[in-house]
């Protein structure tokens, strides 16, 4: 008797034990869902803030073309503009959110270099000028002339086209087009990390023929516009466009600076169309970052040309500029 009674505790015993192990488990996955779907939860609404955050940058491009004039004048854009202004971060619940609207039309145009099926000559040596005011010695501008041109010749004498690519480890093709972003470069041959990420700042990738506007282009893109143009000479110039900005090309053309430098004015503008948005959220200890490339059209009309996460943080940062001019 006290034999099956051992045995019945034993059994007892093992049931609530499986039992414990089984509400345990349970207990464990639920708190693994419910911490999943919370995640998720913040994901998606941090994702929803940095929608918000592109949209309000839309919202200030439309109504700086809206307040340009009564449209008998060009529209100019300058640092002085509101849309141009570093914000603080604001609060949200539970966080906040930071928004930074740059101008890429400011940055000197990659796809510029080949215009029509022909290489842009002036472009090219305001490139070459940037690469040596950059001091990036060891990148050949033909190189990427090869990957933008659709012939497959060599140009000159350190160019590249698809046969160099093959030869690679992992072998791959150039694109005999347009850039579609600045991180191709890293595909070129003899573009080194280091030199990629001085060059990164102050290019684009954008339609062959949109102009750089003089107004929002930094000291070192500004003097790469021609020889002789000092460093000094060129941040004078962005001096000027940062307070109140050229109202035309004859009135940046004829600043002293560029006193007998015979400056092309190919390519050049006082206004912009292409506008990259950095929304960055912080929310509940998750962190997302939006960048939206935007165009604006001269009817006032912002599209929304691509989408894309970064890493850049903007939270935190001084409300001061980003870019780091040593002169």
């Amino acid at each position: 008797m006290k034999r099956e009674q051992g045995v019945a505790l034993i059994t007892v015993l093992l049931i609530v034990a499986i039992a414990t192990l089984i509400t345990a488990a349970l207990i464990a996955r639920q708190h693994l869902a419910i911490r999943s779907t919370s995640n998720q939860l913040d994901a998606r609404q941090a994702l929803y803030f940095a929608m918000g955050g592109e949209a309000l940058a839309k919202s200030v491009l439309r109504r700086d073309l809206q307040g340009a004039g009564d449209g008998t004048q060009s529209p100019v854009d300058h640092p002085a503009e509101a849309w141009a202004q570093s914000l603080p971060p604001m609060s949200i619940e539970q966080g906040e959110i930071a928004v930074r609207i740059n101008d890429l039309s400011g940055r000197f145009n990659l796809n510029s270099l080949v215009q029509d099926k022909q290489v842009n000559r002036v472009a090219l040596e305001r490139f070459q000028r940037l690469l040596r005011v950059l001091d990036i010695k060891d990148f050949n501008v033909n190189v990427l002339i090869d990957w933008l041109d659709e012939d497959q010749q060599v140009s000159g004498e350190a160019g590249a086209e698809d046969h160099q690519y093959l030869l690679a480890k992992l072998a791959y093709r150039n694109t005999g087009g347009a850039l579609a972003a600045v991180s191709e470069l890293r595909l070129l041959l003899g573009m080194s990390e280091a030199d990629y990420r001085r060059l990164e700042p102050y290019v684009s990738t954008l339609p062959e023929q949109t102009p750089l506007n003089v107004n929002t282009a930094s000291t070192y893109v500004l003097a790469s516009l021609a020889d002789g143009l000092s460093l000094a000479s060129a941040d004078k110039l962005r001096t000027h466009a940062e307070r109140e900005g050229y109202r035309d090309l004859t009135t940046f053309l004829s600043q002293p600076a560029l006193a007998g430098l015979s400056v092309p004015a190919a390519g050049l503008d006082v206004c912009s169309q292409f506008f990259e948005v950095r929304s960055e959220v912080g929310l509940g200890g998750r962190r997302l970052v939006l960048v939206s490339a935007l165009q604006r059209n001269v009817n006032g009309e912002v599209l929304v040309l691509g989408r894309s996460f970064a890493q850049a943080a903007l939270l935190n940062e001084s409300a001061t500029s980003t870019e780091q001019d040593t002169l």
